[in-house]
C-alpha cells in the first residue's frame, strides 16, 4: 500500500511556493489575467481552494461530497467555473485565508486517513496518495498560470515526479475521453528529471516509446503547453497519438494551449 507521506510533503511544499508568489500581491494584481481564458489570479487560487474543499469533503463527509457530484452532473460544462467565480469575488485576504485553511485541513485529513482507505471522487475512488497526487498536479499547473501572469519563471523541481507518474497512469483515460480505444501495446516512457535522474516507466522492450524532459511531459499532460513547443519524442503510432491528447486531469477533453513556436 503506497505511503502518502512523500507526496503530501511535496504537495505542502508546492502549495507554500505558490503561496509566496501571491501572499504580498496588491488587490489590483489579483485581478491580472492568466493564460486560462477569463481567469484572473484570483480565479486560479479560488479554484484551488474550491477543489481542496471538495477533496476534504470526499475524505471526511461522503454524503456532502455526493451533493457536489450531483451538482456537477447537473451542470457539467459550468460547474468548475462557477466554483472559481464565486470565491474569486472575495477580498484577496479572505480568499487567501480560505485557501490556506482548506489545504491545511485536507493535509491533516489525508495524513490521518486509515491505511488502505479509498475515497469517492469525480471518477473512480482514490487512495490518500492518489488524491494528494491529483492535488499536487493541480497546484503545480495552476501555479504555472499564476507565475506566467506575474512574469515569474519558476525553477522546476523533482516534485513533478508525482505528476509524471500520474501522466503515465492516465494514458488509457486520455484515449477514452476522446472516444478512442485504449492502445493494446505497452509503452516505454523515459523522462529526464530536473535534477538529471532518468525516470522510467513500462517494459524495456515495449514497441511504443516516449522520451524527453520530465518537465515537458508534465506540461503536456496538464495541457500547459502544446506538443509542438516541447522536446518530446514519440516512437510508434499510439505514442504519437498520445502526445496529441494527453490529459492527466479528470473531466471532458481539455482544449489545451495553442503552439507558440518556441520548441523546448
Amino acid at each position: 500500500m503506497a505511503d502518502p507521506t512523500p507526496v503530501l510533503d511535496d504537495l505542502r511544499a508546492e502549495s507554500d511556493e505558490l503561496d509566496r508568489l501571491v501572499a504580498e500581491l496588491s488587490p489590483e494584481r489579483w485581478t491580472l489575467p492568466t493564460p486560462a481564458p477569463g481567469w484572473t489570479i484570483a480565479h486560479q487560487i479560488a479554484h484551488l481552494a474550491w477543489t481542496d474543499r471538495s477533496a476534504l469533503l470526499a475524505v471526511t463527509d461522503e454524503d456532502g461530497f455526493r451533493g457536489l457530484v450531483e451538482q456537477a452532473l447537473a451542470a457539467p460544462d459550468t460547474f468548475v467555473d462557477q466554483g472559481a467565480e464565486e470565491a474569486a469575488r472575495l477580498p484577496p485576504a479572505e480568499l487567501l485565508s480560505r485557501w490556506r485553511e482548506g489545504r491545511t485541513a485536507l493535509d491533516d485529513a489525508l495524513r490521518k486517513a486509515p491505511q488502505g482507505a479509498r475515497f469517492p471522487w469525480y471518477g473512480p475512488p482514490m487512495s490518500a496518495a492518489s488524491l494528494a497526487t491529483a492535488r499536487l498536479m493541480e497546484t503545480w499547473a495552476h501555479g504555472l498560470d499564476v507565475a506566467d501572469s506575474l512574469g515569474v519563471t519558476r525553477a522546476p523541481t523533482d516534485r513533478i515526479r508525482h505528476i509524471a507518474w500520474l501522466g503515465v497512469r492516465t494514458r488509457d483515460f486520455a484515449f477514452g475521453v476522446h472516444g478512442l480505444p485504449a492502445p493494446t501495446d505497452p509503452v516505454r516512457v523515459e523522462l529526464r528529471s530536473p535534477s538529471g535522474e532518468l525516470w522510467v516507466y513500462g517494459p524495456e522492450g515495449a514497441p511504443q516509446r516516449l522520451t524527453g524532459p520530465a518537465l515537458d511531459f508534465c506540461l503536456l499532460v496538464t495541457q500547459r503547453a502544446h506538443r509542438a513547443d516541447l522536446a518530446l519524442r514519440a516512437e510508434g503510432p499510439d505514442a504519437d497519438r498520445w502526445l496529441d491528447i494527453a490529459q492527466a486531469f479528470a473531466g471532458p477533453p481539455g482544449t489545451g494551449r495553442p503552439p507558440t513556436g518556441a520548441v523546448g
